[in-house]
This record gives C-alpha cells, sequence and structure tokens, in this order.
C-alpha cells in the first residue's frame, strides 16, 4: 500500500528526518514509535503532503505522491488524523464529519448519510446535534477520527489518537480499528506511544530514534531489540 524509501527532510541545517525507509502492506496495521522529537510526525506530514521532502521517494500503490498537495493525497486515497484534535468547533458533530464526506461525493443528502454511519461505528451518534467545539477529550478524539475515515480512505494515518485516554477508552478504540481493518481491510499506519495499544493493534512495528529508522519487527521482536530498550529507557512505556 504504502512504500517510503530514503526519506529525508531538514530545517534551516536541523535534520528532522534521515534516509528514513519501510513499506506498508496492504490491509495490515503498523506502528511508527519512537521518542518524542524522533521525526514520527514529520514522516506523517511528509506521507501527506503538508511537508515536500528533501530527498527521497513516497509511494501509494503504483503511484508516486512524493511532494503533492494534501488535497491531491487525500484524493489518491489517504486520510490523517493528527496529534491535536482541531474540529470546527461552531459546526455540529455530523457538519464536522459531513465535510469530509463531501471529499467523495458532491451530494450533501449522501455526505450526510455516510457521517452518520461513521458516527455510530465511532459511538458518536448521540452527540451528532452537539456544538464540536464542546466535546470532551475522548469524543473529540474519536471526531477526529471520524472525519478521516468520512474521506473514504485506502491507507488511514493515526497520529497519537490514544494519547490522554483512560485504559478503558484506549481499549474500545483499539477494538474499534481492529474491525475496521478486519471487516473492511483498511490499512493503517498509526503513531503512538501507548504500548498497550501498540501490542494489541500492530501487526508490525517501525522504530524511529534521532531522525533514523533503528528497529522493524513484529512487536514481540521489537520490545526486546536492545536498541529500542535503550532509546525509551526510563520512559513509561517500558
Amino acid at each position: 500500500m504504502l512504500e517510503i524509501a530514503g526519506l529525508s527532510k531538514g530545517f534551516r541545517g536541523l535534520q528532522a528526518v534521515q534516509d528514513v525507509s519501510f513499506d506498508v502492506p496492504t490491509g495490515r496495521v503498523v506502528a511508527l514509535i519512537g521518542p518524542n522529537g524522533a521525526g514520527k510526525t514529520t514522516i506523517f506530514n511528509l506521507i501527506n503532503g503538508m511537508l515536500k521532502p528533501d530527498a527521497g521517494r513516497i509511494a501509494l500503490g503504483d503511484m508516486d505522491i512524493t511532494g503533492l498537495r494534501p488535497d491531491r493525497i487525500c484524493h489518491a486515497g489517504i486520510g490523517r488524523t493528527f496529534q491535536i484534535a482541531k474540529p470546527l468547533a461552531g459546526l455540529t458533530v455530523l457538519e464536522n464529519v459531513v465535510v469530509g464526506g463531501l471529499r467523495i461525493t458532491n451530494s450533501v443528502a449522501d455526505a450526510r448519510a455516510a457521517a452518520i454511519e461513521t458516527l455510530q461505528l465511532l459511538d458518536l451518534d448521540n452527540k451528532r446535534k452537539s456544538l464540536a467545539g464542546g466535546l470532551t477529550l475522548p469524543e473529540r478524539k474519536r471526531l477526529e477520527v471520524a472525519r478521516a475515515l468520512a474521506t473514504k480512505p485506502k491507507l488511514l494515518l493515526l497520529d497519537e489518537v490514544m494519547a490522554g485516554l483512560r485504559p478503558n477508552e484506549t481499549d474500545a478504540m483499539v477494538e474499534t480499528f481492529g474491525r475496521l481493518n478486519r471487516e473492511t481491510g483498511l490499512t493503517i499506519l498509526l503513531i503512538e506511544h501507548v504500548m498497550r495499544a501498540v501490542m494489541a493493534l500492530s501487526e508490525h512495528v517501525v522504530v524511529i530514534n534521532h531522525r533514523r529508522l533503528i528497529s522493524t519487527g513484529t512487536p514481540e521482536q521489537v520490545v526486546r531489540d536492545p536498541q529500542v530498550l535503550e532509546c525509551y529507557l526510563g520512559e513509561e512505556a517500558f
């Protein structure tokens, strides 16, 4: 589904990502992990067109999407959430998701029907008439996912959507993403610090530290890698 080869990005002499390469197989759930500041969100910003790489190639299937604008990458089939959920606060929850749905249809009625289904999937249907600005943190996180799903992506990028959630809320999110993956074949690439979610949800893990890829493998293999243990030393994740 996604191929990243030799990806690099710097900012005024500071290297944020250096020669990173990895693949995301179709229909799989892959986790991208690493300490704060390792370059994970920069990689997401390069994938979805928020930033242009200095070097390297990004391909979605057979399509080279390197350096394309975010709207074109969204149309190609990549949906993305952000670390800090910023809904359209003055619109209702339903209207927020309808905006995403208009990526695939010019019919507001069709986008509304699809949005209602998405809100039901994410247990937000009872909030559909509420203003998005009044949602709790867990609800804003779910709305962020709903807006991305409304674009009907082939590949969903999840940027720390479980950060700040209680264990039971994390488990509910894991169950939802697992069901989406199993039932629809949705490919997922997630950045996550909550290791209970990484271990439960992902089939493959990519580890970034100091701008570079340092380890890949199954969750069980990665958490035993000495390099991974060292870069997370002192962090609660391990």
